[in-house]
């Protein structure tokens, strides 16, 4: 066998072994848990009051827009 042809076969070896952990890591830190709830999330309104961090914030605009609108607070500016 020649030199090359030794070195070329331990590179690959190097890249098996390297490819093989990245998978191992992956699935044990738990990328590939969750394969359907990113493509769903596409389909969803940004303002849909059912997603839970837009509730939050429609809450929070409401509760401004009502506090704005008691008697004390009329005429006077932010």
């Amino acid at each position: 066998m020649t030199p090359i042809l030794i070195f070329l076969l331990a590179l690959t070896a190097v890249f098996i072994l390297l490819l093989g952990a990245g998978i191992f890591w992956a699935i044990r830190s738990g990328q590939f848990d969750d394969m359907e709830g990113p493509a769903q999330r596409i389909l969803m309104d940004d303002d849909d009051p059912l997603i839970p961090h837009n509730a939050l914030k429609q809450d929070r605009k409401s509760r401004t827009m009502q506090s704005d609108a008691q008697p004390e607070n009329i005429g006077k500016s932010k």
